[in-house]
C-alpha cells in the first residue's frame, strides 16, 4: 500500500498535547470478564509510546452492537479494569461524552492516568457517521491517531468523519495500523505460489473476496459451511448442510470465473458429519447421506489442504474449516491451522474467528502476521481503499 502523505505516530508531536486515540477494544465478554485480551494488547504500544512520552490520552472504542442505545452489559468500564491492570494505570470512564466534562477531566489528569469514553455506539451517531458527533469528539483533544484497524473499513464519527475536524499534521496512525499496513502489504506482490483458504459460514460474505484474490492467488482452498453452496451448485450431494439458495448462480459464475483465470480451486473430499450441531451420529463420510449435515472437513481434505499449504511461499487465512467452537467439529480448523503454522512460506490470518481458532490452538506466535481486523483484512488484500486510512491522507475528499 501506497503511504504517501500518511503520518505514523511517531511523525507527530504528542508531549503536553491531548491525544485522541481510537482504539478497538470492541473484545468478547462473558459477564463482567474480558476472555480474551487479544485485541487490548494491540493497542499497549501506541498507549505506552503516547504516555512515555508526555502526551495525555482519551481512549475510544464500541464494544458489541448497542444500536444506539445504552446498554448496561456493554459498558466500557470492565474493559477499563483489564486495561488498567496491564498498564498499571489508572483508567477513568467518564459517564457522559460531553465536551465540558472531559475538559475538566483531562485538565485534572495526573501521570499514569487515562481516560477511556463510554461505549462510542451508545450514539447512534457515531455508526451514522454524524458530522456534529464527531464534531464533539475532535473538540476533546489536540492530536487524533486512529490505531483501530478492526474497524478502518467504516466510515464512522470516530474513524473517519472526526479527522476533518483536525488541523494536518496533527492526524495519523498509531503503531498498531502501522504494523497491519507493512505486512498486509506484503501480499500485493507476494511470493509464489500464493494460496488462500478461505473457510466461514455465508458465501454471500465472501463473494468479491474470493473474485479479487483470483487475481492474485494461484490456488484457493474452501471450506466451512459456505464450501457446500459451491458443492451443490456442481450438483454433488450436500445432504441438510447449510447452503445459501439464492447463491447458486454466483457460485457456478464464481466456479466459471476461476477455470477462465486458470486458477486452482479445492473443495472438501470428504466431511464430518451428524444429525445435529450437537454431534448425535457423528461420522466421517466421503459422500453426504440424506438427513445428515457437514460440520467440518474431513481427514483426507485435511491431508490435501496441508500438502498444498506446505508447499506455498505466501499464505492468507480467513473464516473456519468447520464449527470449531465444537469439540467434536474443530478437528479441521486446527489441523489447518497447524499446517499455516508450519510452512515456510509468510503466513497472514485474516482476523475474526480465523484469529480466534489460531489463539485458540496455541499456535499464533509461529503466524507471521494475525490481523486484528476480519472485514477490514479482507478488504486490504482485495485491494480496495480503507475509509478510515485514507481519511488520513492529506487533502482527502471527505464525503459532503
Amino acid at each position: 500500500m501506497d503511504t504517501t502523505g500518511i503520518l505514523f505516530l511517531n511523525d507527530i508531536e504528542v508531549d503536553e498535547k491531548v491525544v485522541f486515540v481510537r482504539v478497538d477494544f470492541n473484545v468478547p465478554l462473558d459477564g463482567d470478564k474480558v476472555t480474551d485480551d487479544t485485541r487490548i494488547d494491540a493497542a499497549l504500544p501506541t498507549i505506552k509510546n503516547i504516555m512515555d512520552r508526555g502526551g495525555k490520552l482519551i481512549l475510544a472504542s464500541h464494544l458489541g452492537r448497542p444500536k444506539g442505545k445504552k446498554n448496561k452489559h456493554l459498558k466500557m468500564e470492565i474493559v477499563a479494569q483489564r486495561l488498567a491492570e496491564k498498564l498499571e494505570a489508572e483508567v477513568i470512564v467518564p459517564e457522559e461524552i460531553e465536551e465540558g466534562i472531559i475538559k475538566t477531566l483531562v485538565d485534572g489528569l495526573k501521570p499514569g492516568q487515562i481516560i477511556l469514553l463510554e461505549n462510542l455506539r451508545f450514539n447512534p451517531g457515531e455508526k451514522a457517521g454524524d458530522l456534529d458527533f464527531s464534531k464533539l469528539l475532535a473538540s476533546l483533544a489536540d492530536v487524533y491517531i486512529n490505531d483501530a484497524f478492526g474497524v478502518a473499513h467504516r466510515k464512522h464519527a470516530s474513524v473517519y468523519q472526526i479527522i476533518r475536524h483536525f488541523r494536518r499534521g496533527s492526524f495519523g496512525a498509531g503503531l498498531l495500523i502501522e504494523k497491519e499496513i507493512h505486512e498486509l502489504s506484503r501480499l500485493a506482490k507476494p511470493n509464489r505460489p500464493f494460496v488462500a483458504v478461505m473457510g466461514g459460514s455465508k458465501v454471500s460474505d465472501k463473494i468479491a473476496t474470493i473474485k479479487a484474490l483470483f487475481e492474485r492467488v494461484d490456488t484457493l482452498l474452501i471450506g466451512g459451511a459456505m464450501a457446500y453452496t459451491f458443492l451443490k451448485a456442481q450438483d454433488l450431494p450436500v445432504g441438510e448442510s447449510m447452503v445459501e439458495d439464492e447463491q447458486l448462480e454466483v457460485a457456478n459464475e464464481v466456479l466459471k470465473y476461476a477455470r477462465n483465470k486458470r486458477k486452482n480451486v479445492y473443495f472438501p473430499v470428504d466431511h464430518i458429519v451428524a444429525d445435529n450441531m450437537d454431534g448425535d451420529g457423528l461420522e466421517t463420510v466421503d459422500v453426504i447421506p440424506a438427513g445428515k449435515a457437514a460440520f467440518d472437513i474431513g481427514p483426507k481434505t485435511v491431508e490435501k489442504y496441508s500438502e498444498i499449504i506446505a508447499g506455498a511461499k505466501s499464505i492468507f487465512w480467513n473464516g473456519p474449516l468447520g464449527v470449531f467452537e465444537k469439540d467434536a467439529f474443530s478437528n479441521g480448523t486446527f489441523k489447518i491451522a497447524e499446517a499455516i503454522a508450519s510452512a515456510d512460506g509468510f503466513t497472514v490470518v485474516g482476523g475474526g474467528d480465523s484469529a480466534a481458532a489460531v489463539a485458540q490452538a496455541g499456535i499464533d506466535e509461529r503466524i507471521d502476521h494475525v490481523s486484528t481486523g476480519g472485514g477490514a483484512s479482507m478488504q486490504f488484500v482485495e485491494g480496495k481503499l480503507l475509509p478510515g486510512i485514507e481519511a488520513l491522507r492529506p487533502n482527502h475528499p471527505f464525503d459532503k
